[in-house]
C-alpha cells in the first residue's frame, strides 16, 4: 500500500505513481513497483530529480511552459503540439521547434553531468 491510502498495482512505473500525485519521484517510491530491479528504479529517480532539476535551471519560461504542458509534468496530463500550440496561441511548428531546442539543452545538461 503506498502512502496516501491508493494501492500500487504492478507495471506502474515510481515516475508515474509520484506524478500522478503531483509530486517529484523520492527514493521510497521505489518500493512500490516489484516490477522492475531495484537498481533500475533508483537509477531512474536519480535521472528523474536530475531531469526536473535541470528543467528548471536550464530552460527559460516559454521552453518550460512547453515541455511542462507536452510530456505532462508536474502530475498534469500530456498534450499533442497541436493542443499546446492552440493553447499558447502560436502555430504547431513553432512549439516543435520550441520543444527541439529545449529536448536540446536538457539532452546537452545530461551529457555533460554523466562524464
Amino acid at each position: 500500500v503506498r502512502r496516501g491510502g491508493g494501492r500500487a498495482h504492478r507495471g506502474e512505473g515510481v515516475r508515474h505513481i509520484a506524478e500522478g500525485q503531483g509530486r517529484t519521484p523520492r527514493v521510497h517510491d521505489a518500493a512500490f513497483d516489484d516490477g522492475v530491479d531495484i537498481h533500475e528504479q533508483v537509477d531512474i529517480l536519480i535521472r528523474s530529480r536530475q531531469l526536473y532539476s535541470f528543467i528548471q535551471t536550464c530552460l527559460d519560461k516559454r521552453e518550460l511552459e512547453i515541455i511542462t504542458y507536452r510530456y505532462g509534468l508536474y502530475g498534469s496530463s500530456p498534450h499533442t503540439q497541436n493542443e499546446t500550440a492552440k493553447k499558447l496561441g502560436i502555430s504547431r511548428s513553432y512549439v516543435s521547434r520550441i520543444e527541439k531546442k529545449a529536448i536540446g539543452k536538457l539532452k546537452k545538461q545530461f551529457d555533460c553531468t554523466s562524464l
